[in-house]
Parts: C-alpha cells; sequence; structure tokens
C-alpha cells in the first residue's frame, strides 16, 4: 500500500453534511499508513494472504461435518446451500462495499456504529465476539471427530476428548500471540495443506458418485420451506468467516481495494468446494450411514478407494483445516473487541496490542471458549455441535442484519461521499436481499437457538451501561 492510500480513501469519503459528518466521526480516525506512525506490524496482509484469511475461516470445520449434520433432513438440504451460496455471495458483496468506504478494524462494528450510534455499534461487536467464541469452541468439538480417527486413544474418554480439544484451541491462541505476521504465514499454508484433499472429494469424488446412496429428497416431516430453512440455519456455519478481511482491514495492505477483492474471490472459492463436497459425499456415503457419520469425509474418501488409508488422509486435513480456521477466528475474535475499545465501548485493557495482535482479546477468547468447551464435555449432552451452530447462526445475523441495515442507512440518507451514486441502485438490491436473507436465517435457527442467543445479548447490556456511563464521566471531566 502506498503511503496515500489511506488519507485519500478517506478524503473521497468525507461527508458534507453536519448529520453526515457526525456518522464520519463516530468511525473514528484511519489506521495510520506505514511510516506513518502506529504498530509497525500493521498491514502485514495482502491479497493472497487476505483471500486465505477468508478461506481459511469459512472452510473450517464445517465442511467436514456438516454434511452429516444436514443428512436428517434428506437432500433438500442440497438446495439449501445453493439458496445458501446466493445469500452469502449478496452479503459478501455488500461487506465489500461498506468495506471500500470504511477501511478500518473492525467491521461490522464500524458500520453499524457510524449509522446507527454507539449502542447498535456495541450490539454488533458484542453479538460478532459471541459468535467467534462460540465458533471456537463449536470447532473444537469438531475436531475432536477426526483426530479420533488419527489417534483412537482421543476418543477413549470424554476427559482425553476435552484436554484433545482444548490443545487445539490454544495452539491457534499462541501463533496469534506471536504476531500477524505468523498469523498471515499459518493461514496461507493451512488454506493449501487442506485444499488438495477437499478438492480430491470435490471434484473425484463425483467419478464414483452413485445416486442409490442419496436417500429421500425430503426426509423429515416438515414442509419444504420450513426443511429448506432448518437446514439453511445449520449451514449458515460454514459460511461464517466471509467478513474476515472487512474485520481485519486495518491489517490489510491497501483495504479500501483488497477487502472487497479478498471477500469476493475467498467467499465463491469456497462456496465452489462447498456445494461440489457436499454433492459428492451424499453420493459416496449411504444416507443411512452419513445421518450417523462422525467423520463423513474419511468415510467417503474410504468408499473411493476402500481400506481405511484414504479416511485416514482427509482426517489430517480435518485437523489441519480446523487448526487453520481456529488460528483466523483467533484473530477475528480480537479485532472485533479491540475496535471497540478504542471507542470507549469496550473495558480498555482490549486495547493491548504486542506485535501487532490484540493480546487480551485473544486471551479472553481462548479462556471463554475453552470454558464452554469443558462444560460440553462435562454436561454430556448429545448433539453438542448443533447446538453451538445454531447458537452462533442467531448471533452472527445480527452484526449481519445491522450491517445490510446501515448499508440501506447509507443509500437512503443521500450520503453521497459513501456511495459511488452510479452503483446506487445495484447497492440498494443487494442490501434488501442481504437484509431479507438474515432475516429468513434468523427464523430458520429455531425458537430455542434464538432464545439463548437473546440471553447472551442482553447479559451484555449490563456491561454496556457501564461503559457508556464511564466513558459520559470521563467526557464531562474533560469539558
Amino acid at each position: 500500500m502506498t503511503s496515500t492510500a489511506v488519507p485519500s480513501a478517506v478524503t473521497d469519503t468525507a461527508p458534507a453534511t453536519p448529520a453526515a459528518r457526525s456518522a464520519a466521526t463516530a468511525t473514528g480516525p484511519a489506521a495510520p499508513a506505514p511510516g506513518q506512525g502506529g504498530d509497525r506490524h500493521a498491514r502485514r496482509f495482502g491479497l493472497p494472504v487476505a483471500i486465505c484469511l477468508v478461506m481459511g475461516n469459512i472452510i473450517g470445520g464445517g465442511i467436514f461435518l456438516l454434511p452429516a449434520s444436514v443428512a436428517p433432513f434428506g437432500t433438500i438440504s442440497l438446495v439449501a446451500f445453493a439458496v445458501l451460496t446466493a445469500g452469502a455471495m449478496a452479503l459478501a458483496l455488500v461487506f465489500g462495499r461498506l468495506a471500500e468506504r470504511h477501511p478500518r478494524t473492525g467491521g461490522p462494528y464500524v458500520y453499524v456504529r457510524a449509522a446507527f450510534g454507539d449502542f447498535a455499534g456495541f450490539l454488533a461487536a458484542y453479538s460478532y465476539w459471541i459468535t467467534a467464541w462460540v465458533s471456537n469452541a463449536a470447532l473444537a468439538v469438531a475436531a475432536v471427530g477426526y483426530l479420533g480417527v488419527l489417534f483412537p486413544a482421543v476418543g477413549a474418554h470424554k476427559w482425553s476428548m476435552c484436554l484433545a480439544a482444548l490443545a487445539v484451541q490454544w495452539l491457534p491462541a499462541l501463533a496469534n500471540l506471536a504476531g500477524t505476521r505468523y498469523v498471515g504465514a499459518v493461514q496461507l499454508v493451512a488454506t493449501v495443506l487442506k485444499l488438495v484433499p477437499l478438492l480430491l472429494v470435490a471434484v473425484g469424488g463425483l467419478f464414483f458418485f452413485d445416486p442409490a446412496n442419496l436417500g429421500p429428497f425430503q426426509a423429515t416431516g416438515q414442509g419444504p420451506v420450513g426443511a429448506v430453512s432448518a437446514s439453511a440455519a445449520i449451514l449458515l456455519f460454514s459460511y461464517l468467516g466471509m467478513e474476515s478481511a472487512a474485520v481485519s482491514a486495518g491489517e490489510v495492505r491497501d483495504p479500501a481495494r483488497n477487502v472487497a477483492r479478498a471477500t469476493l474471490l475467498g467467499t465463491g472459492g469456497a462456496a465452489v468446494v462447498y456445494l461440489l463436497g457436499t454433492l459428492s459425499v451424499f453420493g459416496l456415503v449411504s444416507h443411512a450411514k452419513l445421518v450417523d457419520s462422525q467423520a463423513p469425509f474419511s468415510d467417503a474418501v474410504n468408499a473411493m478407494f476402500g481400506g481405511t488409508w484414504g479416511g485416514t488422509l482427509v482426517a489430517c486435513a480435518a485437523v489441519i483445516s480446523m487448526l487453520g480456521a481456529l488460528n483466523g477466528w483467533t484473530l477475528l475474535s480480537a479485532q472485533t473487541p479491540y475496535a471497540a475499545a478504542k471507542d470507549g465501548l469496550f473495558p480498555k485493557v482490549f486495547e493491548i496490542k504486542r506485535r501487532g495482535v490484540p493480546v487480551v482479546g485473544v486471551l479472553v477468547t481462548a479462556a471463554l471458549a475453552s470454558a464452554l468447551t469443558v462444560y460440553n464435555y462435562t454436561a454430556g449432552s448429545e448433539g453438542v455441535f448443533e447446538v453451538l451452530v445454531l447458537v452462533t447462526t442467531f448471533t452472527a445475523t445480527v452484526p449481519y442484519l445491522l450491517s445490510t441495515a446501515a448499508q440501506l442507512y447509507f443509500l437512503a440518507s443521500g450520503q453521497g461521499g459513501r456511495v459511488h451514486r452510479g452503483r446506487l441502485v445495484r447497492d440498494a438490491v443487494l442490501a434488501s436481499l442481504a437484509f431479507g436473507f438474515s432475516m429468513w436465517l434468523v427464523a430458520g435457527s429455531g425458537y430455542a437457538a434464538v432464545y439463548q442467543g437473546v440471553l447472551f445479548l442482553f447479559a451484555g447490556v449490563l456491561g454496556y451501561a457501564l461503559m457508556a456511563a464511564r466513558k459520559q464521566r470521563a467526557a464531562g471531566r474533560k469539558a
């Protein structure tokens, strides 16, 4: 990035009206360009690493476990995957457009706060933070199934599984603490290594495809719309992370240009792998076996080549994939509270950075995810992965809904500094579709997930009240 890229982007988008100037102020100062102060470890991610960050965070544990999670709905879940892909691309386009005009670390939090003020911004940041660390716990639970294929002793007892899940969480946390340059390197290597076996199943599996394995088109008593909505709510977990480049915009070189490109290319690439991979698994593993599978991709490769060596190879890829996803999600989970803390909406301790990484955010997130993981194993509840997935679906849609609403606000308010007038109609249609898509996902999450998710959100309102009061007192003293 040139030394003038960020300042010129800010100048181009400077609003003219008093209300617009107030909204611009809410976004905070632009991050300093290299050589102009700030953390020397910032702006380490170029376009290839940013694409890998998006793809690595999207293609995590979801692709390896979700075919089995949605198999009970029947092959109608493939229709849900197609609809979900279209909605995800619409959301990706909206995030890309917002990031062009707000190239600052924080993603949805930055956009929502600029449009609707502190409280809405806090809700976006807090719900996204919940999504991040609950997702980390879900990925750890998913990883244990594939670790059991490699090391049978891991699955021998719940405490051995619990310790393995904790190790899977803390290794990426330690990589993050080493600095952003190491986060990028790990993400690049993990993405490349896991794509090879995934593409083997996604493409090679089509040559072994047996339609007799597909099972019923609709395997539940729900209507078609209900079945598609319910399976899509679970499948959304596999697309979480499409906003990764936007959330980490402060660490991306030339963010006004590269964030949008990385978001679109990363989401599109992940969608192709997802659709082909899920279709192949459905055609390789019988429906009755897939419903109860703990490692569906391993079962698929074993069906392709016979024996167990193929399944072992895929289990290795699954573990690498989940470590890469946890590596990226750990960074994202620290970035949003860091951005909110800079604006006085999260405790100031979240502002502490070392080697370009918000270290307190990394440690607190890893600790919370670890506590949730331990609780899940000690409680011994069934379907832990699916429960966690549905909770994250709801909490993820809160910042998605608010971000698309912010884009519609910018468009409807006529803030020309934020909206290229030649793209007005297209952007309005995309934002409207993304908003409707997010609402549909909330409906598909189910009453239990919405109930638990709302409890998580309301628990944070007290924290916001205390932080807002503290911020107000500080402002009064300055006055």
